[in-house]
């Protein structure tokens, strides 16, 4: 029962994650390697949504997007790690339970 509501509950994350690997390996390759910042801004999203949720995530993107001008200085910016990884990605990088405490 418990894994149905994690299930409803990283829903809208793993739809966010679908519609931006799509985004990834559609429209992006189009643009080639135009990114100021590594990981680029579309990758930088991807994780942070997987890390921290949709809203969070999205609001670091949308940052991250509005840093990101022709005088930016640009170089490596990760997302900020979390403090305790309550989730595991899929090697699709959907967001699941973790089979574990820890």
């Amino acid at each position: 029962m418990m894994s149905i509501v994690t299930a409803i509950v990283l829903l809208p994350r793993n739809l966010a994650v679908l519609i931006l690997r799509g985004y990834r390996a559609v429209i992006s390759p189009l643009y080639g390697d135009v990114c100021r910042y590594y990981p680029s801004c579309s990758s930088y999203t991807l994780q942070a949504i997987q890390q921290r949720g949709v809203v969070v995530g999205s609001a670091m993107g949308v940052y991250r997007i509005a840093r990101c001008h022709p005088w930016a200085k640009g170089g490596i910016d990760d997302v900020p790690p979390v403090r305790r990884q309550r989730y595991r990605l899929t090697p699709f990088g959907f967001v699941v339970a973790s089979h574990g405490k820890g």
